[in-house]
């Protein structure tokens, strides 16, 4: 009988498992939880509010003294009236366009330069990263003037090339994905230079397959980055055919007169393909920005 009040009490794996799952949030946690439902309401609102007056009527929409969310009387008005002229289709695909080929130069340009400094020695190897760290505090107003001249000297001035090459230059990219870089052990390298393969080949089988999520992350931040831009597709697409969208809608659409429900759609749809690929390479951005802070 003593033996048997003396047995140690076991816990089921299940129930320890469940114990683990439902532990009680500490009072931090929540504090985090609460500020990030406020700013996420407060990110939304705007949102919402541009969505609400795309879908008045034009006469509902202009009423300033009636301010109401939901629409009395539902219209896609605004969006038909964007069709039908022709030019947001084109501006969109302008932006497109450009913020791809952005995004792909910029890629590969960035994942050369951070791979030759994180896994290269050469002289004034510190001094040279020293001086793009110090490109992240010169202002791209700055660089106006002389982008300006240089695209025109090379009569890419209303291009697509002249769009989006001046673009393509970002010291940051360049710090991140060399930390990230840092972060990857040496023995897969050393096991692909076994087998033959040279630094190139390293770079593309190795270093790029584990390092999707940080590549992903960048190549998000400047598609939106190059899609948002404002001031030099301004200076450089001077004919409306090859405008961005943020230049269209700033110059042109100002044009036709101020049209509530309609600015509010051009809004809605120039804000949706950023949305869309947010969403999809969501879980890849989240990791990348974890990842850039491995040591």
């Amino acid at each position: 009988m003593a033996a048997v009040l003396d047995k140690p009490r076991t816990v089921a794996p299940g129930r320890r498992a469940a114990k683990r799952r439902f532990k009680r949030p500490t009072v931090g946690a929540v504090v985090v939880y609460v500020a990030a439902a406020a700013l996420a309401v407060l990110w939304l609102l705007p949102l919402l509010w541009a969505l609400s007056t795309s879908l008045k009527p034009e006469t509902e929409a202009s009423l300033g003294q009636d301010i109401h969310w939901i629409p009395q009387d539902w219209s896609l008005e605004g969006y038909r009236t964007l069709f039908e002229r022709g030019d947001h289709l084109t501006w969109m695909i302008n932006s497109t366009i450009v913020s791809t080929i952005v995004t792909v130069l910029t890629l590969v340009l960035c994942v050369l330069a951070a791979y030759g400094f994180s896994r290269f020695d050469f002289p004034a190897k510190n001094v040279i990263f020293g001086a793009i760290i110090a490109g992240l505090m010169v202002p791209g107003q700055a660089l106006i003037i002389p982008l300006f001249d240089l695209v025109n000297d090379l009569r890419l001035s209303g291009t697509y090339w002249g769009l989006a090459l001046p673009q393509v230059v970002a010291p940051v990219m360049v710090f991140i994905l060399k930390r990230f870089f840092d972060a990857i052990p040496r023995d897969y390298e050393e096991a692909a230079k076994l087998d033959g393969a040279g630094h190139l080949r390293v770079l593309v089988s190795v270093i790029v397959p584990l390092s999707g999520p940080i590549m992903a992350a960048v190549g998000i931040f400047t598609f939106i980055g190059s899609w948002n831009n404002f001031l030099w597709p301004l200076l450089v697409a001077t004919d409306p055919s090859m405008m961005t969208l943020p230049v269209g809608l700033g110059v042109v659409s100002g044009g036709y007169g101020l049209f509530y429900a309609q600015n509010m759609a051009a809004a809605v749809l120039g804000a949706l393909p950023l949305l869309v690929v947010f969403l999809i390479f969501q879980k890849q951005i989240v990791n990348g920005v974890a990842g850039v802070g491995l040591k």
